[in-house]
């Protein structure tokens, strides 16, 4: 139960590895992909999940070499985000800047199809921020997070 498949560094470097990896791939990813879960994206993130799971932690079946992996995971989250207070650059590598989506009450579609931001979801997010027409708009943005920010025109 408590004897592991392999030096306890091993479960560190492994843990360590994936994360950074993974984050470097999340990064690439469109920012609509994680920003707001469809139910693919919960499927995606399942899948990764489990995909990983062998990466991190070999052959061991004990429960301290899961425990010692997810408390790696967890000081590298913290550290991270320490990191991208403290220091802009890391930020700026880590955080995405945000894009326009519309301006001036027009929406640009050659941004909604650059970003992967269909027409039915501009609209869905403009409703859900109390906007019925993009032209009540003054300026709408993709943050690097995947969430919408919507400024409604002065007046």
């Amino acid at each position: 139960m408590f004897e592991l498949a392999m030096p306890w560094w091993e479960f560190v470097l492994r843990a360590a590895i994936s994360y950074v990896g993974l984050l470097i791939l999340l990064r690439l990813a469109s920012r609509r992909s994680f920003g707001q879960l469809a139910p693919f994206d919960v499927i995606v993130l399942i899948m990764i999940g489990g995909l990983l799971r062998p990466a991190v932690t070999g052959n061991d079946h004990s429960l301290l070499g899961p425990l010692i992996s997810i408390v790696t995971i967890l000081v590298l989250d913290k550290l991270v985000g320490r990191l991208a207070a403290s220091f802009p650059i890391v930020d700026k590598l880590l955080e995405r800047p945000s894009v326009l989506l519309a301006e001036h009450g027009h929406r640009l579609s050659g941004s909604l199809e650059r970003h992967g931001v269909s027409p039915t979801a501009f609209e869905r997010e403009l409703r859900q921020h109390g906007v019925r027409d993009v032209a009540e708009t003054e300026e709408v943005r993709l943050e690097g997070n995947g969430h919408v920010s919507v400024f409604r025109t002065q007046g």
